[in-house]
């Protein structure tokens, strides 16, 4: 097989071009397409600081980049008011997509798998890429059957406009649907102040701060002793190898696949 032919939706924000600058340094990818309502006709591989390599200047419509560039995949980080809108015009044309825009809903999802169907193109969603975050939600979900009380603190820059993130909501799903799961056994709790309550009652705290970049924090109560699993995303660059693990995998997948642990292997 040749190389993948990628473009990047959000390629100028700070996580774009992270991706520009991964995908420009692997030699099994091409960037085939930058698209951003920022920085319109600039270089993406110079916004993202790659010296060399042929220009691909950013462009607004994403619906002429696909079809100018022919992409295989795009990759997805944009806004949460964006994303559907783009992924939709993706699966459309038969692109197949890596998503880590947060902020789809239930609804959202239902209809991703719907058009991956139609359209036989694949459809990867990961609340968070960092290898090490999956493996913290997995730990999560298998301590989750030990403890029956749990609850998550989760930190971001103040740029992060949802809240929870989507990591803090995947983990709590996937700790209250853990075999053996005893997250049920705390009851009812109606003290104030609590942050938001997710999927098995387990109640999710979100810090924004400068100097942050994604951290989380799971901490299990049982009798006369707590567990406290914690990952920190200290630099951007730390998503990057499950980006591109996402980009090869996707190809081979089939509907929606929702979870970096998914094709992990």
């Amino acid at each position: 097989m040749g190389e993948i032919r990628v473009l990047v939706a959000g390629a100028a924000g700070r996580m774009g071009r992270e991706v520009v600058r991964a995908v420009c340094g692997e030699s099994d990818m091409v960037l085939a397409a930058a698209v951003d309502r920022a920085h319109v006709g600039e270089d993406a591989g110079a916004l993202a600081g790659v010296a060399g390599g042929e220009p691909v200047p950013v462009v607004e419509s994403l619906a002429e980049a696909i079809a100018r560039s022919s992409p295989e995949v795009m990759v997805d980080f944009t806004l949460p008011e964006a994303v559907m809108g783009n992924l939709r015009t993706a699966l459309q044309a038969g692109v197949s997509c890596v998503v880590g825009t947060s902020g789809l809903k239930e609804g959202d999802l239902a209809e991703l798998e719907a058009l991956c169907g139609e359209r036989g193109a694949a459809c990867l969603v990961a609340p968070n890429f960092a290898i090490g975050a999956v493996l913290m939600m997995q730990f999560a979900a298998q301590a989750a059957r030990y403890f029956p009380s749990a609850e998550i603190i989760e930190l971001h820059h103040t740029g992060k406009v949802d809240a929870p993130s989507g990591t803090a909501l995947r983990t709590a799903q996937m700790m209250a649907n853990a075999e053996g799961s005893r997250l049920a056994e705390a009851g009812p709790d109606d003290q104030p102040a609590r942050g938001q309550t997710a999927t098995g009652g387990i109640h999710i705290h979100s810090v924004r701060l400068p100097g942050l970049v994604a951290h989380q924090e799971v901490i299990l109560g049982g009798l006369g002793q707590t567990l406290t699993l914690r990952h920190d995303s200290i630099s951007r660059e730390s998503f990057m190898p499950g980006v591109l693990l996402g980009i090869r995998k996707v190809r081979g997948l089939q509907g929606l696949v929702v979870g970096l642990e998914r094709v992990i292997s």
